[in-house]
This record gives structure tokens, sequence and C-alpha cells, in this order.
């Protein structure tokens, strides 16, 4: 396939592209740091991505970066087939309320630029006949939950933006794959407590690459997330009111 790849310089996006590279995609990358995108190159092609790495500078805090991004992307692959979206802010409840100016740019950043780079990949796919799009949301936007609330709405917002592109357009070809991360060890939860069941990138990316290849709309990683969610969608508001998860 050829992809374009937003966020594929750390974890679980870095995992991914390598798997990709590895059974002979063709890959172009999308980040805001040149240098880190140079290495991830250089990388990428030693694992055996096919021809040249190609990249373009796009910052999912500038706007203006996100069509120009997409335009160089499609000038170098030619055909577009897959845009895979795994880049994002994070900051704990207490870190954004108290930081306004860093809750902003989470909000920001992972739901409306995010829609807005999505919706520059959707009308790319599309002109080509449809493909696959993919990105990164989470389980914090499954359900209200005290320690998420600014950083789980942003990613609530984005699933549901997702689930909605899957709905209208599956029968024009194109596949909306919302990936749906629990508590995974990267540098994103560095200095955070591990929660059970937390997943390694490798695991997530193994996972990843299965449902794009079986065109899944949604995929929880690791598995048991999906049934830790279920369980959390089922509890009644007062319940969640004393619960601190």
């Amino acid at each position: 396939m050829n992809v374009v790849f937003l966020g594929a310089t750390k974890g679980m996006g870095r995992a991914l592209a390598r798997r990709m590279a590895a059974r002979g995609d063709r890959l172009f990358l999308l980040g805001r740091s040149d240098d880190e995108l140079r290495k991830s190159a250089g990388d990428l092609q030693a694992r055996g991505a096919n021809g040249t790495v190609d990249r373009a500078h796009c910052d999912l805090l500038d706007a203006d970066t996100l069509g120009p991004a997409m335009d160089a992307a499609e000038a170098s692959l030619g055909t577009i087939d897959a845009v895979i979206v795994t880049a994002g802010l994070f900051g704990t409840q207490d870190q954004l309320e108290a930081d306004l100016e860093l809750a902003r740019r989470v909000l920001v950043a992972n739901y409306a630029h995010t829609v807005l780079f999505c919706e520059h990949a959707r009308k790319k796919l599309l002109a080509h006949g449809g493909g696959t799009l993919c990105v990164f949301s989470s389980v914090a936007g499954d359900r209200g939950r005290k320690p998420v609330a600014l950083y789980g709405s942003s990613k609530a917002g984005l699933s549901h933006y997702l689930e909605s592109l899957d709905h209208k357009y599956r029968s024009e070809g194109l596949v909306t794959l919302c990936v749906k991360p629990g508590f995974v060890k990267t540098s994103m939860t560095a200095g955070l407590k591990p929660a059970p069941f937390a997943g390694e990138p490798e695991g997530v990316a193994t996972r990843v690459l299965s449902a794009i290849d079986r065109k899944k709309p949604i995929v929880y990683a690791p598995w048991i997330w999906g049934w830790i969610m279920w369980v959390i969608g089922l509890l009644p508001r007062f319940v969640m009111r004393k619960v601190g998860f």
C-alpha cells in the first residue's frame, strides 16, 4: 500500500510504521520535527519500506500546514491507499485544569485540527476511488470519567466523527477505522502509574495492522479494553460519581 503517516516517529505510530515498512508498504511521513522525520525515514527504509521514504511538515497546532502536507504526500506517492493518524497531545486532568493554554492546545490538536486533517485526507482518498483512514482515538472518549474530563472529551468528539464518517462514506469505498487504545506504555504515559492490562506499542501495532487489513471500523488495543469499556458503559451515573477511574 501507499500510506501517508502522521505520527510515525514515536510510540504506537512508530511501531505500526515499522511493521508496514517490513512488509514492503510505501510510506510518506508527516510531522512537526524534520529531524525526527529524517531519522524515522532512514529507519523505515532500512526495515524494508518500498522506495524512498519522503516527508513533509505537518503540525496539528497549525491548521495552515494540514492541506499542504496532504498535497505533498499525494505529489510524492501518486495514489494514496491509506492515511494513518497516530499523532496527538496529552495532559492529565490536573495539568489541564491548572493550565488552560495547555488545555486549549490539547483540545485543538486532538479534535478540531485532527478532524480538519481527516477532511483533507478523506477528499484525497475518495478522489482516488477510496482507501483506508485509520485514526487513533482513545478509550478515554467512551464514557465521561473524572480523571479524563478534558482529554477524554477531545477523544469522544473524534470517535463520534470517525463513526459518522464510516457510516456516510463506506459505500463509496472509504474505510474508516477508529483505534481505541487503553493504557499503553509510551513516552506520552511516562511517569504515570500503569493501569491494569497496560499494553506495549508493538502489541498494539500488530492488532491495528490486522484491523486495517480486515477493514474493521473499530478496534480496541489491547483487546481486553473492549470488554473493560463495555462494563464501564453499563455503570449508572451514581456509581461513576463515586469511583475515581
